[in-house]
């Protein structure tokens, strides 16, 4: 199942090319898992699954961030932000986690009910639309986004209904900057499957890069409702809230967001310090700049951040 996280453009990061790098992780308690990794900056992705103790590994990783998802028959699915790159990998660059995953971690009702139940409209999705959107998959994997674009254009020609390729379509769009167009596939796919919690999300993502900040409320909100441990949710609901001004709802939702993941891709740390400058916080303001920086130590302005944090503290 692939989902787009939103990314504010101001924040997207996609590391200088260099060395490629490898993942290795274990989550425990252990289980056989269907482990995911999705691009954030750029449109990638790839499936693994894992062994019995829970180990899983990527290769030939690009310096990034990803979404790393984690599904298990039993409870559902588990996300988390990972950033690869040089600040996170050891001498040999392999990026090494370990994974305590808690039953708060998964979305389980509302991912369970939609693997084993599929609308009436999807399921007339043809053959041909299917394969051509997995064929989209296997370009994503090899960093193939124009042959990936081609494909998922195919499978919704064939099948206008299809949700997820609509989905994916809007994906790789807002990623390559074509927000407009990622709009108006986003809104595709919900026409055709009006539950569908990635569209609605990544809709409210989009719409809230286009400053479109009254309309995104709306699907920001019940994206939030629909799952209320979401780290995306949240972040979009606080950034929101913030950008029409409602200062104390922004903080309340984008702290939550820093709960659950606070790696997260959506660096709610930085509106959160924002909020707290507005309000004469030096200090928080600091902390909270620190903590970002703990999470994301190839952050490229890092050293800036630095001086800011310091002049804050004096």
């Amino acid at each position: 199942m692939l989902r787009f996280l939103w990314l504010p453009a101001a924040a997207c990061v996609a590391f200088a090319a260099g060395p490629v790098f490898e993942l290795t992780g274990q989550f425990a308690p252990p289980g056989r898992a269907v482990v995911s990794l999705f691009g954030v900056s750029s449109p990638f992705t790839a499936s693994t699954l894992s062994d019995d103790d829970g180990h899983f590994s990527f290769k030939k990783l690009e310096a990034a961030p990803y979404t790393l998802s984690i599904f298990l028959p039993s409870r559902g699915e588990a996300r988390q932000t990972i950033e690869v790159g040089p600040g996170t990998a050891d001498a040999h660059n392999r990026v090494v986690l370990k994974l305590d995953l808690k039953d708060d971690d998964f979305v389980v009702a509302d991912v369970l009910r939609r693997r084993h139940s599929v609308p009436a409209k999807q399921l007339s999705v043809t053959d041909k639309a299917i394969r051509e959107y997995d064929q989209a998959q296997k370009d994503l994997s090899q960093h193939a986004v124009d042959a990936a674009v081609k494909h998922l254009e195919r499978a919704v020609a064939l099948a206008p209904q299809f949700a997820m390729a609509w989905n994916n379509l809007g994906t790789i769009a807002y990623q390559t900057r074509k927000f407009e167009r990622a709009e108006e596939c986003f809104r595709h796919a919900l026409e055709d499957q009006s539950d569908a919690f990635e569209p609605l999300v990544n809709l409210g993502g989009v719409l809230l890069t286009l400053n479109k900040f009254d309309e995104a409320m709306g699907y920001n909100l019940r994206a939030m409702l629909m799952r209320p441990n979401d780290a995306l949710a949240n972040s979009q609901l606080g950034m929101n809230y913030f950008a029409l001004g409602y200062l104390d709802l922004a903080q309340k939702y984008v702290e939550k967001a820093c709960q659950i993941d606070p790696s997260h891709f959506s660096h709610p740390q930085l509106i959160l310090a924002e909020i707290h400058l507005r309000r004469g916080e030096r200090r928080q303001a600091a902390d909270v700049l620190e903590d970002f920086l703990k999470h994301h130590p190839d952050w490229p302005k890092a050293a800036l951040m630095r001086e800011r944090i310091a002049e804050l503290r004096k």
